[in-house]
């Protein structure tokens, strides 16, 4: 039997961003354990402000189309602003990740026309069989969205638990519009992101490669007083 740690460690470093499912949904038992899970990550003041919205079944492909025709027309209209630009070295992370799944799909430099369809996957749920779509209570701005991080982080691992794959997508947030109009989200709620979960394509190149991480020593700084 693993040591806790060696228990976390092992689904942190298994864990990966999905982007191929098979086309067979999780059971609702399961989902219902995976969130139960998930509702014990820390909160400001424990309040616990993330909802999700499940889809599945003929939900999730009548969204993934009216999302898909909207990206094909342009549309971009996050409710919580995305990023105006990376630079440095978050620049050199996107792109780097980017480029690891262009060449693991055969996606080749300067081919904009297949670089534009592997963006639509994202639209289209890389095809998982369900979808939960996070909102977080606007009155309670930038803490509701890191207790709602926390939140997806648990999903994600809880669902790796269970041989469940997974992939939170953010840009599924800038399609809020197309969301409001199809799931009947309250007005005082945000639309942050979205999980898309299921079976892995095991055998999809979308699968085959995985990003890395900066080393302890880039995000960790001992203070040291003079």
């Amino acid at each position: 039997m693993l040591a806790p740690f060696e228990t976390l460690n092992a689904l942190l470093q298994t864990r990966y961003s999905c982007r191929a499912f098979l086309d067979r949904p999780v059971a609702h038992s399961d989902i219902e354990k995976i969130v139960e899970a998930a509702q014990r990550v820390p909160s400001w003041c424990n309040a616990q402000p993330w909802q999700l919205i499940l889809c599945e079944g003929a939900q999730t492909k009548i969204l993934a189309a009216a999302l898909t025709a909207a990206a094909k027309e342009g549309l971009q209209a996050p409710e919580i602003p995305f990023p105006e630009s990376y630079s440095g070295k978050y620049k050199h992370r996107r792109s780097t990740c980017g480029w690891q799944l262009y060449e693991a799909v055969g996606v080749a430099k300067g081919d904009r026309a297949a670089s534009r369809q592997q963006m639509l996957q994202n639209y289209r749920f890389f095809n998982a069989p369900q979808v939960a779509i996070l909102t977080i209570p606007k009155e309670l701005g930038a803490y509701a969205a890191l207790d709602a991080g926390a939140f997806v982080t648990a999903f994600t691992l809880a669902a790796q638990a269970l041989g469940i794959a997974t992939i939170a997508q953010a840009a599924i947030a800038g399609m809020a519009p197309i969301l409001r109009e199809n799931l009947q989200i309250e007005a005082d709620r945000d639309i942050l992101c979205a999980v898309s979960f299921g079976y892995e394509d095991k055998h999809h190149p979308a699968n085959a490669f995985r990003t890395k991480r900066a080393g302890v020593h880039e995000v960790l700084r001992w203070h040291k007083p003079d």
